[in-house]
C-alpha cells in the first residue's frame, strides 16, 4: 500500500497537466463547432471541397458534421490519441521508473516481491486511467452543453468513453510489458510510442483505402470506431473479446518478464 501512494504521488502534476491537456482539446474542438454553426456556416459543405482522399484519412466520412454528435464523432480520434498516449507512457514509465531513477536496488531490498511492487504501480496506472477517462466524459459532457445543449447523444458518448477506457488499457499494457522485457528506461518509453504511432497511423491508411480493411484487426483505434459506433449504437464483442485478450497477454508478459529479468541498479 506505501509503494501505491508513494507512486500516486509521484505521478500527480502529470496526471493535472494532462487532464488539463484534454479538457482544452475537448473544449477547444466544441468551440469551434459552436463558431461555424453560430455564423451559419455547414461543416458538412466546407468539408466536402477537401479531396475524398484527405476526408477518408482524417476520419471525416461517414458523419454529419452539421450535427454535435457527428463532429464529436471526428473529435474523438484525436482525444483518443491523447489519452493514449497517456496510457503507453504511463505503461512503460511506471515499471521503468526505477531503474531510471537509479532505485531499483533499494526497492527490491525491501521485503516484498515483485510481483507484488509490479501489481502496486499497475493499481496507481489504472487509477490514473480511470481518472483521464472521467475527466474526458466530464469535459466533453460540459463542453457539448456549453456550446450546443445537445444532450440528445449522451448514449453515444458513453459509449465513446467506454470504448476508450479500453482503448487506455490496451495501450498501458502494452507498456508495461515492452518496459518489463527492456531494462533501458529510455528505449521503453520510445518503443511503447513507437507501437502507438504505428497503430494510429496504420488507421489512416485503412481509411484510405478500403482494400486493406482486413488490417483493422492489427490498430486498435479500429476496434472503437466513432463512425462504426455511432451507425450502431453498440460496442462490437467480437472486438471487446480481442481488446479482453490482448490485454491479458500483455498482463501475463509483463509479470513473467520483470518478474525474470535482472534489473539495472
Amino acid at each position: 500500500m506505501n509503494i501505491f501512494f508513494k507512486e500516486l504521488k509521484s505521478y500527480r502534476l502529470g496526471l493535472i497537466f494532462w487532464s488539463i491537456g484534454i479538457f482544452l482539446l475537448v473544449f477547444s474542438s466544441m468551440a469551434k463547432f459552436a463558431t461555424y454553426s453560430g455564423a451559419g456556416q455547414s461543416i458538412t459543405t466546407l468539408i466536402n471541397q477537401f479531396p475524398q482522399s484527405v476526408q477518408a484519412i482524417f476520419g471525416l466520412t461517414g458523419f454529419n458534421l452539421d450535427k454535435a454528435s457527428g463532429y464529436f464523432g471526428v473529435i474523438f480520434m484525436y482525444i483518443a490519441l491523447m489519452a493514449t498516449s497517456h496510457a503507453v507512457l504511463m505503461g512503460a514509465g511506471i515499471i521503468s521508473k526505477e531503474e531510471r531513477d537509479k532505485t531499483s536496488e533499494f526497492l527490491m531490498t525491501k521485503p516484498i516481491s515483485r510481483a507484488k511492487v509490479i501489481t502496486a504501480k499497475i493499481a496507481v496506472g489504472l487509477f490514473s486511467l480511470v481518472i483521464i477517462n472521467l475527466v474526458t466524459l466530464a469535459s466533453s459532457v460540459y463542453s457539448v452543453n456549453f456550446f450546443t445543449h445537445d444532450w440528445s447523444f449522451m448514449n453515444y458518448m458513453l459509449l465513446l468513453m467506454a470504448g476508450l477506457f479500453f482503448l487506455q488499457l490496451i495501450f498501458f499494457f502494452v507498456g508495461t510489458a515492452i518496459a518489463a522485457i527492456n531494462n533501458r528506461p529510455k528505449l521503453s518509453s520510445s518503443g511503447a510510442v513507437s507501437v502507438l504511432l504505428a497503430a494510429f497511423i496504420l488507421t489512416f491508411f485503412i481509411n484510405l483505402n478500403n482494400n486493406l480493411d482486413f488490417l483493422k484487426y492489427l490498430t486498435p483505434f479500429k476496434y472503437f470506431d466513432a463512425r462504426d459506433i455511432l451507425a450502431n449504437m453498440t460496442l462490437d464483442p467480437l472486438y471487446i473479446t480481442i481488446s479482453l485478450v490482448l490485454i491479458v497477454i500483455m498482463i501475463f508478459v509483463t509479470y513473467r518478464s520483470y518478474s525474470a529479468r535482472d534489473l539495472n541498479v
